[in-house]
C-alpha cells in the first residue's frame, strides 16, 4: 500500500513475530541469555515474563532459530488445556502418537522418551508460551517433569513464558515446590524512550529505508506516550501513521501524523490505559471475570457501581451524625411535650426543658 510511496522493500511494522525484525533492546538481550544459560548449560527451569505484545513470542522464536538437531524441543503456544490434553500437546511436539492412550500411559511414555533422549546424548527442552493460562494442576505436572535428572543435570530443561500474571501464581502457597525449582526468573521491561527510537529506526532499516528522517524527531515522544514503549503497540502506531502520511501524499511522518494516527485509532494515552486496565482488574477481583460478551457496557455499569459505593461509604459518617442528631431532637420534643402536657393539666407555667450541649 504505502511501499512505493516511502521507497520501502517491505512492511517494517507487521505484527506478526518476525525474527528478521528483532531488536535487541538491553532487557531482550538478557532475557535471551538468561534462555540460553538454562539451555546450554542444562540447568532445568526458567520463567520469562513481560507485558502484552513486549516481544516475548519473537524472542522465543530467534532461540529456536538458533538451536541444532541435538537439542529436542516441545513447543507449546495453545494453553487452554488440561493436564492430560498438555501432556498429548508436549508428546505429539516431540513426534509420538499420545492420543487413546490413559494418563497414567502418557506419563510413562514421555519419561522413556526423555530417557531414552538423553541416552542419545541429545537434549529435551520444553518451551511453555502464554504459560500464565495453564491451570495450576498443568504446572504441577511440569514441575514433576522437571524432576527428573541425573548425578549431574537436568533431563529435561524448562522455560515458562508469559505475562505478569504468572508471577502471580507462582507466588501461591499452592505452587510453592514449583517455585523452588526455578532457577532463574526475569521480567522484559518496556521500551524506554530512547529505546523506541532505536527500534523504529531498526525496523526501518530492515525494510530497506533510504531516508534517517522518514519519522521527524518530534513524533517520538508522541508515539512513547501512546505506546508506553511496548513493541507491538509501536508497530501498530507507526504502521497507523504510515498510512496516514500516505493517504494525505506526506513524505514524513512528524508529530501532527501521529496525532492523526491516534486519532484513527481511537487511543488514550499508555498511562491512561493502563489505569482503566488496573481498574477493571480491580473490578473483576471483586464481580469475577467480565464475560466477553457485551464486556465493554458491564464494565461500565460495575464501574459505576463501584463508584457510587465508594461515595455512599464516604457519606456514612456524615450520616451517622445526622442521624444521631435526629435521635436527640427526638428526645428534646418529647420532653417538651411532656411540659406542655403536664402544663394544661396543672395550670402552671411551662418551664422549657435543658438542651444537652451536642
Amino acid at each position: 500500500m504505502y511501499i512505493e510511496h516511502f521507497d520501502l522493500k517491505e512492511y517494517p511494522f507487521q505484527l506478526t513475530p518476525d525474527t528478521g525484525f528483532m531488536y535487541m533492546s538491553e532487557a531482550h538481550a538478557r532475557a535471551k541469555a538468561y534462555m540460553d544459560y538454562t539451555i546450554w548449560n542444562r540447568d532445568g527451569f526458567m520463567v520469562i515474563t513481560g507485558e502484552v505484545g513486549s516481544g516475548k513470542t519473537t524472542l522465543i522464536q530467534q532461540l529456536l532459530s538458533e538451536l541444532d538437531d541435538s537439542v529436542l524441543v516441545a513447543k507449546i503456544f495453545q494453553t487452554q488445556l488440561d493436564d492430560t490434553e498438555f501432556l498429548q500437546a508436549v508428546l505429539v511436539e516431540y513426534g509420538l502418537n499420545p492420543f487413546n492412550a490413559k494418563k497414567v500411559e502418557l506419563l510413562d511414555m514421555l519419561n522413556t522418551f526423555l530417557i531414552e533422549t538423553h541416552a542419545r546424548f541429545k537434549q529435551a527442552v520444553l518451551i511453555v508460551d502464554e504459560a500464565h493460562n495453564l491451570p495450576v494442576s498443568v504446572l504441577e505436572e511440569i514441575r514433576m517433569l522437571s524432576g527428573l535428572e541425573t548425578e549431574k543435570e537436568k533431563i529435561l530443561n524448562v522455560i515458562l513464558v508469559g505475562q505478569p500474571q504468572l508471577n502471580e501464581m507462582l507466588e501461591s502457597s499452592d505452587l510453592e515446590q514449583l517455585l523452588q525449582r526455578i532457577r532463574l526468573r526475569y521480567h522484559i521491561r518496556a521500551l524506554t524512550q530512547n529505546e523506541t527510537r532505536e527500534y523504529i529506526k531498526h525496523r526501518l532499516r530492515v525494510a530497506g529505508v533510504k531516508r534517517e528522517d522518514l519519522f521527524a524527531a518530534n513524533a517520538i515522544p508522541l508515539i512513547f506516550k501512546y505506546t508506553g514503549g511496548i513493541p507491538r503497540l509501536i508497530n501498530t502506531l507507526c504502521d497507523t501513521a504510515l498510512t496516514c502520511a500516505y493517504a494525505d501524499d506526506l513524505k514524513t511522518v512528524d508529530e501532527s501524523v501521529i496525532r492523526t494516527a491516534v486519532s484513527e485509532l481511537q487511543w488514550p494515552t499508555y498511562e491512561k490505559r493502563q489505569k482503566t486496565y488496573e481498574e477493571k482488574g480491580k473490578i473483576e477481583r471483586h464481580h469475577g471475570p467480565i464475560a466477553k460478551s457485551g464486556e465493554e457496557e458491564m464494565y461500565r455499569h460495575l464501574r459505576r457501581s463501584t463508584e457510587n459505593m465508594e461515595q455512599i461509604a464516604e457519606l456514612v459518617p456524615l450520616l451517622n451524625g445526622i442521624s444521631n442528631r435526629l435521635i436527640s431532637i427526638e428526645g428534646y420534643l418529647k420532653r417538651v411535650a411532656d411540659c406542655l402536657e403536664k402544663d394544661s393539666r396543672g395550670g402552671g407555667v411551662v418551664k422549657m426543658p435543658a438542651q444537652k450541649k451536642q
